[in-house]
């Protein structure tokens, strides 16, 4: 079994959704770690909606913060700090998806990021989303991973756009599971459709 762990290149850029259709497609668990903000609808409520198969498990947050903002400001305000040691992925015999917070080097606390909520082991799917600087932002994202020796590989969300995707598949050289477009809404079979399209590249 394996453990796939969802970051973006920035916030907004679609982690949720793909985290929704890796985990359809796989009939994985899935787990946030951090949510901050949005408690009554948060990540894994909405993956939770968008997911059909019968065998995927739902794993509490180790940290469920109150205000949308970075994970270290989001628990300063409700008075705590979030010790890396109390966020322990769950035991599961099932294939894993994770989806982190933000982008990669969002902080946690005054030391850790979300790139150390990644273990050698996983492998790390990349969301990018075209927008101005996002070629920046995913070479940034994909490289330092790499670097780290991580397997990685990308989904691109929303319209397509060429000549981004063409730069950063030449110079990231990282398999590209597929796109997904910017679609009117999302339902249950919307990811199912996904699923079937991404499930042999995972």
């Amino acid at each position: 079994m394996s453990t796939y762990f969802i970051t973006g290149i920035s916030t907004d850029v679609g982690k949720t959704v793909a985290a929704a259709i890796v985990t359809e497609a796989l009939e994985a668990d899935y787990w946030k770690p951090v949510q901050a903000g949005e408690l009554d609808n948060c990540d894994t409520k909405k993956v939770k909606r968008l997911v059909s198969n019968s065998r995927s498990e739902f794993h509490p947050n180790a940290y469920a913060l109150k205000t949308p903002m970075s994970p270290h400001g989001a628990a300063a305000i409700d008075g705590i700090t979030i010790d890396m040691a109390a966020i322990k992925a769950p035991q599961t015999n099932n294939h894993l998806v994770i989806e982190g917070a933000g982008g990669l080097l969002v902080p946690l606390n005054n030391k850790d990021t979300v790139f150390d909520l990644i273990k050698p082991d996983y492998k790390v799917i990349v969301v990018s989303r075209h927008y101005l600087g996002s070629i920046n932002h995913t070479l940034l994202t994909v490289n330092t991973l790499k670097h780290a020796g991580f397997d990685v590989s990308i989904i691109f969300s929303g319209e397509a756009h060429e000549s981004t995707e063409t730069i950063i598949n030449e110079m990231t050289r990282v398999p590209v599971i597929g796109r997904i477009n910017e679609e009117p809404y999302f339902d249950q079979n919307v990811i199912r459709e996904y699923a079937e399209l991404f499930k042999d590249r995972l």
